[in-house]
């Protein structure tokens, strides 16, 4: 499974139902997880981003689709970066020279 970085922001209708961020993540957890998505960790941030996810997912297109279905309700607008861990690093530079 590929591992992914989900950076969120609140949109304007985000914020006004803020009180029911926690609740919100909880279904997103539930929906990811019946998408194939794995939600490894959910942070609340301070700072440019409202909250930071790490999800794994079988491929870029699960991940995608359960994005834009978070993007669909409303709440949040999503940036997502693919990560690789030490292991899978070193396979991608093991070519250079």
């Amino acid at each position: 499974m590929a591992t992914y970085i989900e950076l969120v922001s609140w949109t304007d209708q985000g914020v006004r139902a803020a009180k029911d961020t926690v609740k919100r993540a909880k279904a997103f957890e539930e929906a990811a997880g019946a998408g194939g998505v794995k939600v490894k960790s959910l942070f609340w941030t301070l700072g440019e981003y409202d909250l930071v996810i790490t999800v794994e997912a079988p491929d870029d297109e699960a991940v995608t689709r359960v994005g834009l279905m978070l993007a669909q309700l409303g709440n949040v607008r999503t940036k997502t970066l693919r990560a690789f861990n030490a292991e899978e690093m070193t396979r991608i530079t093991a070519g250079l020279k």
